[in-house]
């Protein structure tokens, strides 16, 4: 995680293979039609609020005899994390596939308190 100067702000990154097809015939290589792999990612740090998730394929291994199709999305993003979405379909042939990602969001503050976590016996 990286902290901006701006102690309310942070970004934290990484890249991870999301599937290695090839190797032992998974679908995503040797499948047709809609096919999709998810990866879960938990950030190093817990976000404040649910951060800005950017993800980019950073390796694709394809057969070039087929269409090359393919989409790439960050979904059921939280405060601890979200999923990379890898999608194909039709006669495309994924060999493996890994993705970057990046989340830039609000940090939890030391000075930010929040009235519905009061304790009751204080009410």
């Amino acid at each position: 995680m990286k902290r901006l100067r701006n102690p309310r702000t942070g970004i934290d990154q990484g890249d991870i293979q999301i599937f290695s097809d090839f190797q032992h015939g998974g679908a995503m290589w040797t499948g047709e039609g809609q096919r999709e792999r998810r990866q879960r990612v938990t950030f190093e740090t817990r976000f404040a609020d649910p951060p800005a998730v950017q993800v980019s394929i950073s390796l694709w291994d394809m057969d070039s005899s087929a269409g090359l199709r393919a989409e790439l999305t960050a979904e059921e993003i939280t405060c601890e994390g979200f999923e990379i979405v890898f999608r194909t379909w039709s006669d495309s042939r994924i060999a493996r596939t890994r993705v970057a990602w990046m989340a830039i969001g609000d940090l939890p503050f030391e000075d930010d308190w929040n009235v519905d976590e009061w304790p009751s016996h204080s009410r």
